[in-house]
Order: C-alpha cells, then sequence, then structure tokens
C-alpha cells in the first residue's frame, strides 16, 4: 500500500471575500434599478481584465445549476433575479454580485494552497477597491449583510475527502468538536448542504477579531489535523478490516463499471470508495483524476448537460450508470489490450 499524500484527503482549497457598497442597500432591500447598477458597475471593471459577464436571468435553469455544481456560483445566486457573476477564463476565479452581499469574491484552487487562492481573491479585491468605496467600519471592519461575516469579510475553506473518518464513525465527533476551534463543516455545497461521496467542507466560522493571516493560518493547522486522522483512520481500518474494506472497494468498482441504473447517491459513495482504494494502492488501472471527472458528472445538472437534454430521474440513474461505464470500463479495457488481455465485449460501452 502506498502512503496516502496530502492532495489525496484535500480535494480543493477556497477563499471567498465579502464585500458590500458604502451608503446602498444590502441585496434583499434593493430595487432593481440599485442591483441592475451595482452588476454593471462590476461589470465595466472586470470585463477588461479577461472576465465573462452573465446574469442569473440570461441563463438558463440548468446553466444555473451547473454553475453551482462546479461551485462558481452559490444556490442562493442561482435564485436571485437580478444577480450576476463574473467567470475568470480558467475558472478559479468568480465575483458573485448582489447574493447576500454586493460581492462575493471567490477564489478556487487544486488541494490544500490557501495562501495561493488568498492571494488570487486579494488582487481582484484590490483592484476593485481602487474604484469602489466599500461599506467599512474602523471598529468593526467591513460591514456584511450577515454579521458572521463581519470584520475581513474572508470565509477559508478546504474540501476534504473523508472516508475512513466516516466508515469509523468519527465524523460525528469531529463535527462537534470543530466549533470549539472556530471552525464548522459543512456538506460540499456548503451551509445546509449534506455530505456527498464522504465529501466535506471545513471553514472558519467567524470572521471579526482575527486578521486574514490568523484564520488562513487557523485552518491551516486545523486541516492537518484533519489530515493526520484521516491517515490514522486508514490505518485502522487496514490493520482490523483489512479484507472489509478491500471487499467494499472492489465491489464499488465492479458496480461502476457494470451497473445500468445508479442513483447519485450511490455513485457518489461508490466513486468514494474506489478513490480510497487508489490511494491506498489496491487500485492501479484507473487514475484518479478519473475519479474527479465522474464525481462532475453524476450530478443532476452535469448529467443532463452531457446528455444534451432535459431528463428524468429514472432517465438520470440509467444515464448516470451508462457514463460511469463509459469512463471506467473503456479505460479499463484499454489497459486490458495493452497487457495483452482481451476486454469483455458483452457490456455497451
Amino acid at each position: 500500500m502506498r502512503p496516502d499524500s496530502e492532495d489525496d484527503i484535500v480535494i480543493s482549497t477556497r477563499i471567498r471575500l465579502a464585500r458590500n457598497f458604502a451608503h446602498q442597500a444590502f441585496p434583499r432591500k434593493q430595487n432593481e434599478e440599485s442591483a441592475k447598477a451595482t452588476s454593471e458597475k462590476i461589470a465595466s471593471i472586470l470585463q477588461p481584465k479577461h472576465f465573462a459577464y452573465f446574469t442569473m436571468e440570461q441563463l438558463t435553469p440548468l446553466q444555473r445549476l451547473v454553475l453551482v455544481e462546479k461551485h462558481m456560483i452559490s444556490p442562493l445566486l442561482a435564485k436571485r433575479k437580478f444577480g450576476s457573476v463574473l467567470l475568470q477564463q480558467d475558472e478559479t476565479i468568480s465575483v458573485m454580485v448582489n447574493e447576500e452581499d454586493h460581492l462575493r469574491i471567490q477564489s478556487l484552487q487544486p488541494g490544500l494552497r490557501l495562501k495561493e487562492a488568498y492571494d488570487a481573491a486579494a488582487a481582484i479585491d484590490e483592484l476593485l477597491e481602487q474604484q469602489i468605496d466599500y461599506a467599512y467600519d474602523e471598529q468593526f471592519g467591513y460591514l456584511t449583510a450577515c454579521p458572521t461575516n463581519t470584520g475581513t469579510g474572508l470565509r477559508a475553506s478546504v474540501m476534504l475527502h473523508l472516508p475512513a473518518l466516516t466508515l469509523t464513525n468519527e465524523m460525528k465527533q469531529l463535527i462537534q468538536t470543530m466549533p470549539r476551534l472556530g471552525m464548522v463543516v459543512r456538506g460540499i455545497y456548503g451551509e445546509g448542504s449534506e455530505n456527498l461521496g464522504n465529501m466535506y467542507q471545513v471553514s472558519n466560522q467567524m470572521t471579526l477579531g482575527k486578521s486574514e493571516a490568523d484564520i488562513l493560518a487557523d485552518l491551516q493547522a486545523v486541516t492537518e489535523k484533519i489530515i493526520a486522522r484521516e491517515k490514522e483512520a486508514r490505518e485502522q481500518l487496514l490493520y482490523r478490516a483489512a479484507t472489509a474494506l478491500e471487499d467494499r472497494i472492489f465491489r464499488s468498482l465492479g458496480t461502476l463499471r457494470y451497473a445500468r441504473t445508479v442513483s447519485s447517491e450511490e455513485a457518489a459513495t461508490c466513486l468514494s470508495n474506489v478513490r480510497l482504494g487508489i490511494n491506498l494502492g489496491y487500485i492501479e488501472d484507473v487514475a484518479v483524476d478519473t475519479i474527479n471527472t465522474c464525481m462532475m458528472l453524476i450530478q443532476r445538472g452535469f448529467l443532463q448537460q452531457y446528455a444534451g437534454s432535459t431528463l428524468h430521474p429514472e432517465q438520470r440513474d440509467t444515464a448516470r450508470a451508462k457514463l460511469l461505464r463509459e469512463h471506467l470500463i473503456e479505460r479499463h479495457t484499454e489497459n486490458n489490450e495493452t497487457n495483452g488481455e482481451k476486454g469483455d465485449d458483452s457490456y455497451d460501452v
């Protein structure tokens, strides 16, 4: 078994900065004219910097759903009639306009890269602040619609794959412990969302009373401790239940390669198990990048975009299974043929 690396456990890092215009009502109290003026102002600054601009009104429900699934916008912004988003070409930066606050500057990076993600968001923040008068108080810092964001306005988070802590029933205790450390654990889409595929977001809980550097340092330290606990839990599983763990991993791989109908929850669980199998060295003919792609494509919006049509739940389950077979059997067959083995032609791919 190969040792787990940090990036086997940390999927991504996200930095979000909440900002508001001075002397202007927050989005929940804005009228249509003010909301549109806010969007147009931000667009005038960022479009020349190679940002694409989209209003929620011009996007279809499916397009908005895909942006939510890609973590480019929040579920709340997707519902905002006068909301908009500006996306950098490589999609590492998105700026949500008229969500809960006038501005939500968001930076995404793969793996545990808090400083890199923060520096990218701060550069956009500095650019905007040169032309916008932010709502700021000398005592309280940046003023926001929700008091928990007041201060630095910084919400830093890491997305973690924690299957061993979930299997050993340690996640409940970990989630309960986090608030005492000033942190919170949420599902993959943030507040109010559920864990999917053993993926969890860990983020700072408060933004007032700490500097940006302290918030990032605290999250880095907590994340490193969670990584260590996940590695310990994996070692425990290998020591105490290696056969059961191996069986779980390969049953999941079999489901993904041969099932004809798969729900999003089952697919996510199986992909999580296979990812763990790759990390532990059980599975060598599937790449982690393939699992990452599948985790994205099995979601409701992506699946329908991939299919090119609207799908009912039963149709989505069938399409999801076919897509998974295409991504996993084809690669498996190619590897077998490369090694002088004949692929099984009895399965449609």
